[in-house]
């Protein structure tokens, strides 16, 4: 699969698809890198692209996590600066693919990701966002994205620092999130409980989250 940094400019395929991960710097409790988000989004673009001839950008690894500033070493742009370097970027990569697929890993990403493709469809750009979806997943660093890293890089899990943190429904604690931070909620940064995590559900996450962004690719999924 053609990945655009490790290529020559003369073998770009001009008007095809390219897929920009987008990911985040951002703390994933006791067990997790800072890269998460970044990793899984590169390596569903990675795999989607395996099955579809589509190129894989390099990752933008920052994102908007003023969520997670309480913990240190937590890197955010912001919401309005992500927004232009997503516009930017899509502007620019317009100049040589025909269709644009942003696949988010960052759920903080998600609305100012969502209104910037909305403003460059206004503006005629063939462009979409992906992001991953598991029915019943907890919202961050729990099972979900512990076992997909288990199946990703294990060798990044300190598996024996999983803990559980704060298992109420998302929806219940955003008015705290977005006022207050995750620190306010979760004392050790976890939104679920990644004790049970596995590779083996990784695994299945990874194929089924991966057929997910080929059919946006190919025009049948979600926009």
């Amino acid at each position: 699969m053609p990945h655009l940094g490790r290529q020559v400019w003369s073998e770009i395929q001009q008007g095809s698809t390219l897929l920009i991960p987008l990911g985040a710097t951002e703390q994933h409790g006791p067990h997790l890198p800072f890269d998460t988000d970044a990793r899984i989004a590169t390596t569903l673009a990675e795999r989607a692209a395996a099955a579809t001839g589509a190129t894989v950008a390099p990752v933008l690894p920052y994102g908007s996590s003023g969520e997670h500033a309480g913990f240190p070493g937590t890197l955010s742009i912001g919401a309005e600066a992500l927004r232009h370097v997503v516009i930017e970027l899509v502007r620019s990569a317009r100049l040589t693919y025909g269709r644009i697929v942003l696949v988010n890993g960052h759920g903080g990403n998600h609305g100012v990701v969502t209104g910037a493709a909305e403003q460059m469809r206004s503006e005629g750009h063939d462009v979409v966002v992906w992001w991953p979806s598991v029915p019943g997943g907890d919202a961050h660093a729990g099972r979900t994205e512990t076992s997909l890293m288990l199946a990703i890089a294990p060798e990044t899990v300190r598996l024996e620092r999983a803990e559980a943190g704060n298992v109420e429904p998302l929806a219940d604690l955003m008015p705290t999130l977005r006022s207050d931070g995750v620190d306010a909620v979760s004392p050790n940064g976890v939104l679920g409980d990644p004790t049970d995590a596995s590779a083996t559900e990784g695994d299945e996450l990874l194929t089924e989250l991966t057929g997910q962004l080929v059919r946006t690719i190919s025009g049948s999924g979600p926009k």
